[in-house]
């Protein structure tokens, strides 16, 4: 019966260490995981962002040179307006 309870004694506790380094390692390959996944997240909003900025940017060209060319005739109309005065 004592071999029993000696025997127990060592099992259980080493079992348990066993078990903790175990859940350990898989807690730590999860965060990892996650951590790859929060990356490849913030990647993906990182591309979206320069696309955007981009797009913004070409659009802001447009405007501008729309905007010259409005300026432009609104000088020479300007122009017309006072040789007619």
């Amino acid at each position: 019966m004592s071999e029993n309870v000696y025997f127990a004694a060592f099992f259980f506790p080493a079992a348990a260490a066993v078990v903790i380094f175990f859940w350990k390692y898989v807690a730590a390959v999860m965060e990892a995981k996650v951590r790859l996944a929060q990356d490849e997240a913030y990647r993906d909003i990182a591309a979206k962002a320069v696309a955007a900025q981009a797009d913004t940017a070409q659009a802001l060209a447009t405007v501008g040179a729309a905007l010259a060319d409005i300026q432009s005739r609104v000088t020479s109309l300007e122009k017309i307006l006072k040789e007619v005065e």
